[in-house]
């Protein structure tokens, strides 16, 4: 393994001694690598919605808010996921943006990440099960609460979502 002679090798190595992707941490903290950036693809088949609702968030108090709706059946992985074969959890999630003209350019920009296949991932967690995860975009599924609790106020929140989504290719 890690021949000059193949790409494939060459990888395989980088991975082994820890010069892989970043963590998606690592990528939210300090911008993405383009040399890292995911196909299409990777997020299972789901269904993303949103509605208004007459009510606002902290923070934004003039605004109603837009209630995003992703909607995510049990299934089997792919080949294109950690374990394919092997079934996956579905997932219903709920998140929150208000609806102005900033909360209105963040959903189009979501809508589009969704579309690409880039906004949900299948990953392992805790109890060593597959579960689907946001990939690289922290959502708010909370109305209220703070930042602390994926809620809102949260003054940064809609630049910070507009720049990891750029970083992403996504504008």
């Amino acid at each position: 393994m890690g021949s000059g002679q193949s790409s494939d090798k060459l990888h395989c190595n980088r991975y082994l001694n820890g010069q892989g992707p970043p963590s998606l941490v690592q990528q939210a903290n300090e911008g993405v690598n383009e040399m890292y950036r995911a196909p299409n693809g990777f997020q299972p088949e789901g269904q993303m919605t949103w509605v208004i609702l007459h009510r606002d968030l902290p923070g934004f108090p003039d605004d109603n808010t837009l209630q995003l709706n992703y909607i995510f059946p049990d299934g089997i992985q792919t080949e294109k996921h950690p374990h394919p074969g092997q079934s996956y959890a579905g997932l219903r999630l709920c998140a929150y943006l208000p609806d102005n003209r900033e909360g209105r350019k963040v959903l189009k920009l979501l809508d589009k990440a969704f579309k690409q296949q880039l906004l949900f991932t299948i990953a392992t967690n805790e109890d060593g099960e597959d579960i689907i995860t946001p990939s690289f975009i922290p959502l708010k599924t909370q109305p209220d609460g703070g930042s602390t609790h994926d809620g809102y106020p949260d003054s940064d929140y809609l630049k910070t979502v507009r720049k990891l989504l750029r970083d992403k290719g996504i504008e």
